[in-house]
């Protein structure tokens, strides 16, 4: 195209910009004020345009943005889930051996009456094929034609094919019988076996028909409800998420489209909402959804997309998988812990685990009573009880036989908050053990702030450094139904555990201590400063679990106020025994998943504690109350005291003899000591736990554990001269 012919095409296009559409109005004058300058660039639709409803948006350029479908199964992605698979399988192949080996006399019984019944079924269609029964039907209609040479033609054939397969037969009946009385008179025993094996199953099933069987199925495939897009599209209309009458108000389904889940639990799709609709729509509506669906509401599961709020993923369970219990806690096998790992919790929805890491972090355990509160707290306490570098504080609010299994390994351990059996002054150990984690806090941060660089380079607790320096463990306190130390009859005590509790809570995660709280009245405690305290004490939690609540308010007490609009509602769980242990795990993670808990029942505790304990003992971590100390004396000096029995010429002294000889020496402070309170006390004051020989002990040979005298008086020293 020339200069000129690219020129008049211009000026062509600008008449055509400055035209009207309508020839009347290039007539009429025009005022400068009405004049627009404004220029549609693209043409006017001749019809509306259809609706778009999975816009399409241009792939990214920085690589990890996509979505990448993972190469390899779930079972082959690691170690574990490759054995879990085989033993799956393993197991399932041996239980089928299991169920139809102890079946199998039946199954013969039932299969030589069908293998039988086969011959006969056999010789019959023989029979039908050597009479030509099909032609019957064609000479008849011969006869009501009124055609004698179709007729004939129809007889001499019929009579002619019936000859020659009479002579097959006859041929047949001559090979079988004389396989038979081979068989029977020259043929080895094995051969008959492999014979009967072989022709056996063959004639059972052809004898036993269509629609029966011989054998019963030793695992059932679970029946579930098949999916499709027409059952989705009715479930978001009759949610009022859906218009089929307009174009603009459907739902859509951009890739990967509809799929078994990797896990096969259920079927999952990706869904896009019409415009303007958000995914709190679709959860405010999530029953009329199940509605729609012809499922329970428990097998309705959505969850929000990142890259558009209108968009979410919808998962249908194939059954109900909160009614499935998680099983037994894996810490039955009393194997010791790491507080540094991950505790497991339980299985989500998908029967997947889950699992909670609780360093750094407090958590709140809230829900009725009766729901799984206490087993579900207690349960991550065990955890910490099987570590044996992790000391434990408990505080019960409720005085209940919960934690009472806990004395074998807790450092302090308080019930209740009026005077009672086990506990004469419950208010004021606890605050003596509150002021105790927050002096440990302190004495965290002060130690961290001196160590060198090269040994602690951001000046962060480490798990080397916790296992190094005894003073930089790792503590665990436990506030059960903690709303019972804010409401005291003593205000001023409520206003000083309500202070001491907001200290630890705000300071305490950096240096070690972990809180794990629970409540069944996470709201409406206390007034003023009390009230305000522990508004702050509960909310500032990070990570919160909720079971079944009695309705929304309770719920977003224990959540937090943004968790209803991310789709999470503690008084939405399902109620019912079979339910109990389930709840919403809220902050622990991206995914917020429904955890069906573990069990460890009151048995199970103790049994885990037993083994909790054994590993302090051999770790010698054991102190406070677990190892018989009694901690509300201060006027003793365990130092001195322990010196003084030692008797002249004496270097050592093994932990028995050393608590033996206090008890009897110095009643008064030590009448109920032990070997295990003894050494935790020393220990604490850095005396080191060494094997010795003890003289005063019947076996001479024996090197048994306890203090030197000069470890005594250089720890004295220590003391006295402050390093």
């Amino acid at each position: 195209m020339s200069s000129e012919d690219r020129e008049r095409d211009w000026d062509a296009a600008l008449a055509d910009l400055s035209r009207t559409t309508d020839p009347k109005e290039d007539a009429a004058p025009v005022s400068p004020a009405a004049t627009s300058y404004e220029v549609a660039l693209d043409p006017e639709p001749e019809s509306a345009p259809r609706a778009v409803l999975a816009p399409e948006f241009t792939a990214p350029t920085a690589l990890g943005v996509e979505t990448r479908m993972p190469i390899l199964p779930p079972a082959l992605r690691s170690v574990a889930a490759f054995r879990a698979h085989v033993k799956t399988t393993v197991g399932r192949w041996w239980h089928q051996v299991r169920y139809h080996g102890l079946r199998s006399p039946l199954y013969l019984a039932v299969g030589s009456f069908f293998a039988v019944k086969g011959v006969f079924v056999i010789a019959a269609k023989q029979g039908r094929w050597w009479w030509l029964s099909e032609s019957e039907a064609l000479r008849r209609a011969a006869g009501d034609n009124n055609d004698p040479d179709t007729w004939h033609k129809l007889h001499r054939e019929a009579r002619r094919v019936r000859a020659w397969r009479g002579v097959v037969l006859g041929g047949e009946l001559l090979a079988v019988g004389a396989a038979g009385a081979f068989m029977a008179m020259a043929a080895p025993w094995w051969a008959n076996m492999l014979a009967t094996a072989v022709a056996g199953p063959v004639l059972a099933r052809t004898g036993r028909g269509a629609g029966r069987s011989i054998t019963t199925p030793a695992v059932l495939t679970p029946r579930y409800r098949k999916l499709n897009y027409d059952v989705i599209l009715r479930a978001y209309q009759a949610a009022g998420l859906h218009n089929p009458d307009k174009k603009d108000a459907q739902v859509a389904f951009p890739p990967p489209g509809m799929a078994r889940d990797p896990l096969g639990q259920g079927s999952e799709v990706v869904v896009d909402l019409p415009w303007g609709k958000t995914f709190a729509d679709v959860v405010k509506n999530k029953g009329s959804l199940a509605s729609g669906l012809d499922v329970s509401l428990n097998q309705v599961f959505l969850t929000a997309d990142e890259s558009s709020n209108r968009r979410h993923k919808l998962f249908v369970a194939d059954r109900d998988p909160l009614a499935v219990a998680a099983g037994r806690t894996p810490l039955l096998s009393g194997k010791p812990t790491d507080i540094w790992q991950p505790a497991p919790f339980g299985l989500d929805e998908r029967g997947r685990k889950v699992s909670l890491l609780m360093m750094w972090i407090s958590v709140l355990v809230g829900a009725q009573p009766r729901k799984g509160k206490t087993f579900s707290a207690r349960l991550l306490a065990l955890y910490a009880a099987l570590d044996p570098y992790v000391r434990i504080i408990i505080a019960d609010g409720k005085m209940s036989a919960d934690w009472d299994k806990f004395r074998l390994v807790a450092h302090r351990i308080i019930f209740g908050t009026v005077p009672n059996s086990r506990d004469d002054d419950p208010l004021g150990h606890l605050l003596e053990a509150l002021r105790e984690v927050k002096a440990h806090i302190q004495q965290v941060n002060d130690l961290l702030s001196k160590l060198p660089v090269d040994e602690c380079p951001e000046g962060k607790l480490t798990r080397e450094l916790t296992r190094k320096y005894p003073e930089l463990r790792v503590w665990l306190l436990v506030m059960e139904e903690f709303q019972a130390y804010f409401e005291t009859e003593d205000q001023e005590v409520n206003k000083e555990i309500a202070s001491l509790l907001a200290y630890i809570q705000a300071v305490g995660p950096s240096a070690g201590v972990i809180l794990l709280s629970s409540s069944q009245k996470p709201s409406g405690v206390g007034a003023g400063d009390v009230q305000r305290l522990f508004n702050r004490y509960r909310d500032n939690h990070a990570v919160r679990f909720a079971l079944k609540c009695g309705n929304r308010v309770v719920s977003d007490a224990v959540l937090g106020g943004d968790a209803y609009s991310e789709g999470f509602d503690a008084s939405s769980l399902p109620a019912g025994e079979k339910y109990r242990g389930v709840g919403i795990l809220y902050g622990a993670s991206d995914d917020t998943p429904i955890t069906r808990t573990y069990l460890a029942d009151h048995a199970d505790a103790e049994k885990i504690l037993t083994a909790a304990r054994k590993h302090r003992q051999a770790a010698g971590t054991l102190s406070g109350q677990a190892a018989g100390e009694d901690l509300t004396r201060d006027l003793r000096d365990v130092l001195a005291d322990a010196a003084s029995v030692y008797l002249t010429g004496e270097t050592f002294l093994s932990w028995q003899t050393l608590a033996a000889r206090l008890a009897e020496q110095i009643p008064e402070h030590y009448a109920n000591t032990n070997a295990d309170a003894v050494s935790a006390e020393l220990r604490k004051l850095k005396v080191p736990s060494k094997p010795g020989r003890d003289k005063s002990l019947p076996d001479a040979d024996a090197r048994p554990r306890g203090a030197y005298l000069a470890h005594l008086g250089a720890a004295a020293e220590r003391r006295q001269t402050g390093s």
